[in-house]
């Protein structure tokens, strides 16, 4: 048997706490000294204190506490819930993360003041026309990851062999939801007719002029790219085509694994032309 003080020290619990616990009958003491009226714990609440403080960081009142304890939850249950609260708070941070990505890329923006670097050369070059095998879903931007999760998870084998190209990814504004991005991912595909899995389609890409802005994914340009890309477009007397997407290609850099190059492609128009 420890006295409180011991088995506070040893449960790393305040012995306000305890005293707290004891009076609303979460945890009572094992043995209470008729004469001196001092509270002893024994070693095994050690164990029920663990369960408490588990079922605490878990988000549960200690009334419900009180209840899973007399319910005498098993370990696997226990398990259960704590993969469950990992996979929330996992969540959470990848969107804190997100927000934080979001948060450099304005911070850049003002910094840089619209100022291309020398690295960065806008091309304008003829894209060909592609076949293209893609997903298309309403989302933002930061959502394109896991679009290509969902991709890669209807591909299915014989439909592989057929890929041809790059990751590619074609975006333009929603007419339907105007927070949102019409977005399809997708790999550029030899030409044929395939029976694809439902949610995937194939499409076939116009021949387009594009002003276009390649640089490393791990590059600080990458925040910045769009901008960049639009300033110039502005600058040289180009309109942007509205009845066609965007596009950006990602080619993996084999020597440096989870680094590509990407190209930002923006159909353009010349203004005067337009006019």
């Amino acid at each position: 048997m420890f006295k409180i003080s011991e088995f506070s020290r040893l449960s790393r619990i305040p012995l306000q706490t305890l005293r707290y616990y004891d009076q609303i009958g979460l945890l009572k003491p094992a043995r209470i000294d008729s004469s001196t009226g001092y509270r002893h714990y024994a070693a095994e609440q050690l164990l029920e204190i663990n369960r408490i403080v588990i079922f605490k960081e878990l988000g549960f009142t200690l009334q419900q506490i009180t209840q899973l304890l007399q319910e005498d939850i098993s370990a696997e249950q226990i398990r259960g819930m704590l993969r469950l609260k990992e996979s929330e708070i996992q969540q959470l941070l990848e969107n804190e993360m997100s927000k934080l990505s979001r948060i450099k890329e304005r911070m850049q923006l003002v910094e840089r003041e619209g100022k291309m670097e020398k690295e960065q050369e806008v091309v304008i070059k003829q894209v060909g026309p592609m076949h293209l095998i893609s997903y298309a879903s309403l989302g933002a931007a930061e959502e394109i990851p896991q679009l290509f999760q969902y991709f890669e998870g209807l591909l299915e084998t014989g439909t592989r062999s057929v890929l041809s190209g790059p990751r590619t990814v074609l975006w333009k504004e929603s007419i339907r939801q105007d927070h949102e991005f019409e977005l399809e991912v997708g790999y550029a595909a030899k030409s044929g007719s395939y029976k694809l899995t439902e949610g995937l389609e194939l499409r076939c890409m116009p021949a387009e002029t594009m002003a276009t802005l390649l640089f490393r994914s791990d590059s600080s340009f990458s925040k910045t790219a769009c901008a960049d890309l639009a300033s110039w477009i502005e600058r040289h007397g180009y309109h942007i085509r509205e009845d066609q997407p965007g596009r950006e290609i990602y080619v993996p850099l084999s020597d440096e694994p989870g680094t590509c190059l990407v190209e930002i492609q923006i159909p353009i128009k010349d203004a005067r032309a337009a006019e």
